[in-house]
């Protein structure tokens, strides 16, 4: 039963964020948690999720843009540095509000209702006829590139916000494709390099309550790259609009879900 769901949710979520430009992350993280504590999933998430980006990376890294990773890219890293210094420093912090569905506990916290009003903000903007004439110009893109990587060493969730950005700054949509998987490399190092072994610290503390099989975790590195793939094959069947409405569709719900404390 583990490895049916959290190798189908690493091929599906694979296969999402190599169009998308996020979702892995977001939900195989709580599909590791399902069976195992929350310290050793946040590790075996971290696993795949880089090297899911790696594999990505391969395959369309000859779409990315030197310029838009200078503009970008570079900004993101440095500032996913100081999110994920942040997150220790908040990791403390009690949660606003917590309820259940069932037996699973939904926390709300500060982080969570900022990032998810800057998610869902985005996305309503991306929906209106007159933003969708817009672009974002290369003065904003070291913005988008710094509050991207900040949010996702803060919490995980950088490729939301980097897709809100990207999808307005006039990129084709295999530029865009590439871009996403380039930043996605270069900020997940610079989280790990700060509050990974600290996880995987956590992770190996709790084996004696049943620590992440690195079996499992293979099985999930396989699935991803195979969602990937698959994932590769359907850009060119898509349209730009088709992929703008899309992501921001995805952007809205994973918003609400967010802010309610779901994710």
């Amino acid at each position: 039963m583990d490895y049916l769901l959290v190798c189908s949710v690493a091929l599906f979520a694979s296969a999402l964020t190599l169009v998308s430009g996020f979702g892995l992350g977001t939900l195989l993280m709580p599909a590791f948690a399902v069976f195992f504590p929350l310290p050793a999933a946040i590790a075996a998430t971290a696993i795949v999720h880089l090297a899911n980006n790696l594999f990505s990376l391969g395959l369309v890294a000859r779409y990315a843009d030197r310029r838009v990773l200078i503009a970008f890219g570079i900004p993101a890293t440095v500032a996913a540095l100081v999110g994920a210094a942040t997150l220790r420093l908040l990791s403390e912090v009690a949660p606003l509000h917590t309820w259940k569905i069932g037996t699973h506990a939904c926390e709300i916290t500060t982080v969570k209702l900022v990032i998810a009003a800057l998610i869902i903000g985005f996305a309503l903007l991306d929906l209106l006829p007159v933003f969708s004439r817009l672009t974002i110009g290369p003065r904003l893109l070291p913005l988008g590139g710094a509050l991207s990587g900040f949010f996702g060493g803060l919490s995980g969730h950088q490729g939301t916000l980097r897709a809100a950005f990207l999808m307005r700054a006039g990129l084709s949509k295999e530029t865009y494709v590439g871009m996403n998987a380039v930043c996605g490399v270069l900020v997940d190092i610079a989280r790990l390099l700060v509050y990974g072994l600290a996880y995987f610290t956590l992770s190996a503390s709790h084996a004696s309550r049943g620590g992440v099989s690195p079996l499992l975790v293979g099985a999930a590195c396989l699935a991803a790259f195979a969602g990937s793939f698959v994932g590769s094959r359907l850009i060119k069947k898509m349209t730009l609009e088709s992929l703008r409405i899309g992501v921001a569709v995805l952007l809205i719900v994973s918003g609400i879900a967010l802010g309610a404390g779901l994710l």
